[in-house]
């Protein structure tokens, strides 16, 4: 592309593709894609962004075609990829002039040249650095800081590679120019409060902005750049350094308004210090040690003491707790429980963190986490009264939880309770005891500080094991706090019922539970919202626990669950009708069947808030969760549900619906809880079935991502479902297409895949021996190759030999003519074929490790006898093996008669034992029972049908030729033989 000839064209196409009529658009962008593999089209690019009398449009997307075209073609290897003429011109180009007016095109054209220093930079690009570094150095305040800007980028994109021969040589980058990037920042950072003093707000906001970005160079190259920090005393120093620019930095808000740009700025600066010391913290522990005893000096005097007041805000005191709790939690810092263990490092600053946490310094810290960060504001206070669903939101966790002080302080708390708990413990059981009995309700501040304390004591459950009798206080304290009504006393109520939450699976006597129950009662009909929405959350934790029992529970679900019901139709935040619905979900579950009288009100309610929540796919998978636990809980009645639950399933598994994308996992779930419990089929329930198709395409749908696997696994259970539930009518539906599903399927899937598949054709030839063979008649002529080939993964040969067992022994003609159409694709008599079937089933039988399969084996195998077939009569020794090593699986001996039985078989009348703790029988469990009572491997004695099949095959040779071929089999399993069929 000639650059004279083709900038006017480039321009005109560019100006075309920013037009908002699609029209011209359109042509455009196609045209500008045809150009980006033609040598030349970037030097065009580059001279139109960098024309500043261009329009800024036209400028702003030649940019981001230039940094496109680096991602695609600036490798060597890359199809299309540019000359290095070219390369080599463009680098200089970028170079030239660091002088872009508008700073969003200057901060994309930092970024593309860090792109290209990625990939250049030093070998191919030797200019880069030296470059920037003078500019950076030049008066003009315009070059000055767009050459800072690049110089950041790069370092930022430097940093970030990570082969052994990068990071080497960014650790020379690092060492060349690490003195001259401390002297740049100091440099800036005087300037900045040189200006500060003189109270010229331009020149203030210049310099800080030069300030920070000198700063973020710095943090790169100080955390990426040495692999031994604490070596180099340039590094040292800047970082002993920021403590008291922090001090400077943090006066200087005292002068710099609370509600302007210099602000936010500054407040960024102070914020990216601290950055530094968690990075390097975090990336060099040994070498922070130096740095420990200043770190904490710091932080504990600006959080904990008055040294803060005035100056500190909000994030930067989040930034020095994470300072504290990393230093505190530190692997690096904290000795081998043998001393000597431990390297001299590690007990230098185990040291120096003893030294510092002294009894005084630990009991401070403590008091003003507990009394000063854990009191509610009146900004919580307030928003607890005008959006208490808001309020509840913030306090579980809401977007801005993690970055927000609160989390932070408690979070702080628990680790220093943790580690130093010999020491606190005392501390807050004094706490505790200053604030027995009630708190009068006028006093408010007095109501706070009870809250507070309550909060520590929830946080430190499991550090006060030992030192606190909480069945004791629950009764005499907590509990009579719970039934002060008073309006005023909410937030006690509320952080009461929360306390409880936190200890009911630490210490809490199971024979207290009904009164917790009671009490949760009551509070479910508290005034207060917060209040009710919290007791839904300890009510989940206490049917969670593992001591839950649910005949203590029993006499309070009716209130308990219409109580619920009403509290999820008042809210009115997706979030909060989510967390209504999961301690809903959680008490179906628990209960199980016994929910079935009360759940009338939820399922008339459901199907509006589905309706309602169209927009709120999150409060969807909420609401298939719910319906998965009532199915369950429903049992059989949960086909009432049909003209609801179908629609849902279908709309949730349909993967050409974009809700899909959040609702497939739980709504194949729900799909398969809803076979499992179906008492018969549908219509309705059998149409749906259309959604899995689309299902088992791999690897373009839905199920190619990390979740696959589960869900693929969840597809063959609902396949399987069906097959259980109506076997003649679903595979007359979908077995064809199934069946070519499968067989493209089979050679793109895991072994685990395979065995899935094959699982679903054993179970359609165990439901349907007549109907199955047909319907996947495409299928087992894969079984049969796999066979005779010897598949070499014996858990698919296990399932190849149980899907031929199944065929061979309960539809003869069948097989005989797969045997046929087998015998052709092989170029095989058919005896000879079938000698070579019987020869590797006997060869693979260890492969089959389920004794139901190898007896399975002995029955299909067996059937072959009698026979006067010289062929089978030729592998009757394999046959006879593999029916001994089966009754050895499947016989037991009674030890009184010295007999023995077929453990296998079942009896009409056997129903099995349901223990209190095991769920009761679902739909399927009733039709897999009734479909083992037709399976012969479970009505035919195996012990029988061998005296039987020995018995018919003497009879066809007779005395002599029986005996002839009874000695081809070794005397030992003879012996064990006869042994077996004694009274026979």
């Amino acid at each position: 592309m000639d650059l004279n000839s083709a900038s006017s064209v480039v321009l005109q196409v560019l100006t075309q593709a920013t037009s908002q009529d699609t029209a011209v658009l359109k042509p455009a962008e196609e045209q500008l894609k045809q150009w980006e593999t033609q040598p030349g089209f970037y030097s065009v690019l580059l001279n139109i962004f960098t024309n500043h009398t261009l329009d800024i449009n036209v400028r702003w997307l030649a940019v981001l075609y230039f940094k496109h075209g680096i991602d695609r073609y600036w490798r060597r290897v890359a199809p299309h990829a540019l000359s290095e003429e070219e390369k080599s011109t463009l680098r200089a180009g970028l170079i030239t002039n660091f002088n872009e007016p508008i700073n969003q095109i200057a901060t994309q054209i930092a970024v593309l040249i860090a792109k290209v220093a990625r990939l250049d930079c030093p070998r191919q690009w030797p200019e880069l650095i030296p470059t920037l570094v003078e500019s950076v150095k030049v008066q003009d305040d315009l070059r000055q800081h767009r050459a800072l800007l690049t110089f950041y980028h790069v370092t930022k994109t430097l940093a970030s590679k990570r082969l052994a021969a990068d990071r080497k040589l960014f650790y020379d980058l690092a060492s060349g120019i690490y003195n001259f990037a401390c002297s740049l920042w100091n440099h800036h950072t005087d300037t900045f409060l040189q200006h500060v003093s003189s109270g010229n707000e331009a020149a203030v906001l210049s310099s800080l902005e030069r300030t920070l970005l000198s700063l973020k160079v710095l943090r790169k190259l100080t955390v990426n750049g040495f692999v031994e920090p604490h070596k180099n005393m340039e590094v040292m120093g800047f970082l002993h350094g920021i403590f008291e620019r922090l001090k400077q930095f943090l006066e200087c808000s005292r002068s710099i308004g609370t509600d302007n740009v210099c602000r936010d700025r500054l407040e960024k600066t102070i914020i990216l210090f601290t950055k530094v010391l968690l990075d390097f913290l975090d990336q060099h522990p040994i070498s922070f040690t130096p740095l420990i005893q200043r770190s904490l000096e710091f932080s504990v005097s600006y959080v904990f003491t008055e040294v803060g007041e005035g100056v500190t805000f909000e994030r930067f005191i989040v930034q020095c707790m994470n300072l504290i709790k990393m230093i505190v939690k530190n692997y690096a810092y904290k000795p081998s429980k043998n001393f000597e263990d431990s390297s001299p490092e590690t007990l230098e600053a185990h040291k120096i963190k003893m030294a510092f946490f002294t009894y005084p310094t630990l009991t401070e810290i403590c008091r003003r986490l507990v009394s000063h960060y854990f009191l509610l504001t009146e900004e919580e206070l307030t928003m607890w009264e005008e959006d208490p669903e808001g309020f509840t939101v913030e306090e579980t966790g809401g977007d801005s939880w993690k970055y927000s002080l609160r989390p932070c302080t408690e979070v702080l708390f628990i680790d220093i309770f943790h580690e130093y708990n010999q020491t606190l413990t005392p501390v807050l059981l004094e706490m505790m005891q200053t604030l027995e009995g009630p708190t009068n309700v006028e006093d408010m501040n007095a109501l706070l500080i009870k809250d507070a304390v309550y909060n520590a004591v929830g946080l430190a459950a499991f550090e006060l094991f030992d030192s606190v009798d909480f069945d004791q206080w629950f009764k005499t304290q907590l509990l009579p706090e719970l039934q002060v009504s008073h309006n005023r006393y909410k937030p006690l109520r509320r952080r009461v019922i929360w306390l409880i939450g936190q200890w009911i699976s630490v210490k809490f006597k199971s024979d207290l539970r009904p009164m917790l129950y009671e009490a949760i009662c009551n509070l479910l009909q508290d005034q207060d919202l917060v209040v009710r929405i919290e007791t839904a959350t300890t009510l989940k934790l206490t049917v969670d626990d593992f001591e839950f029992r649910t005949d203590q529970f029993l006499p309070y679900l009716e209130t308990m669950f219409t109580l619920l019901f009403q509290l999820l139709q008042q809210v009115t935040e997706c979030d909060t009708k989510m967390h209504v619905l999961h301690v809903l979900s959680c008490v179906i579950e628990r209960v199980n069947v016994q929910i079935r009288p009360y759940v009338g009100c939820l399922v008339q309610y459901l199907p509006l808030l589905w309706k309602q929540s169209e927009e709120h796919n999150m409060l969807r998978c909420a609401i298939l969760t719910t319906l998965i636990h009532l199915v369950q809980g429903l049992g059989a009645d949960s086909k009432n549900l049909y003209p609801f639950l179908l629609p849902v399933i279908q709309l949730s598994t349909d993967v050409s619906q974009p809700p899909h994308v959040y609702l497939l996992e739980d709504g194949l779930e729900l799909w398969l809880v809803t076979l499992e419990n179906s008492p018969c089929v549908t219509p309705e329930l059998l149409r749906i079935f259309q959604n899995m198709s689309p299902l088992l395409e791999l690897p373009s749908s839905c199920l190619a991502n990390e979740l696959s696997s589960e869900n693929l696994r969840t597809c063959f259970k609902i396949i399987n479902g069906y097959i259980f539930l109506s076997s003649t009518e679903f595979l007359q539906t979908y077995a064809a297409g199934l069946c070519q599903s499968f067989y493209e399927l089979l050679p793109e899937i895991t072994t685990e895949g395979q065995v899935q598949v094959l699982k679903v054709v054993e179970n359609a030839l165990k439901v349907n021996p007549v109907l199955g063979p047909q319907m996947f008649q495409r299928i087992l002529p894969c079984v049969f190759r796999g066979v005779i080939e010897g598949e070499r993964y014996p858990v698919v040969m296990s399932i190849y030999l149980a899907v031929m067992g199944r065929v061979l022994l309960q539809n003869t003609s069948f097989f005989s003519s797969l045997l046929n159409e087998m015998g052709h694709e092989f170029n095989q008599e058919m005896d000879q074929l079938l000698g070579n079937v019987i020869e590797m089933w006997v060869d693979r039988m260890d492969n089959i490790t389920q004794p139901e399969r190898k007896k399975l084996s002995a029955l299909a195998l067996l059937s072959l006898l009698p026979s006067d077939n010289s062929v089978i009569q030729d592998k009757f020794c394999g046959i006879i093996n593999i029916s001994v090593e089966a009754l050895h699986d499947v016989m037991t001996e009674d030890p009184e008669t010295r007999t023995y039985k077929d453990c296998m078989l079942m009896s009409q009348h056997e129903e099995p034992k349901v223990t209190e703790d095991e769920e009761p029988p679902t739909e399927q469990d009733k039709r897999k029972k009734m479909l083992a009572l037709k399976d012969p491997v479970h009505t035919v004695s195996l012990q029988q049908f061998i005296y039987e099949k020995l018995k018919a095959q003497q009879e066809i040779l007779g005395e002599q030729g029986f005996q002839s071929l009874m000695e081809t089999v070794d005397t030992e399993i003879v012996t064990q033989l006869q042994e077996f069929l004694q009274g026979f």
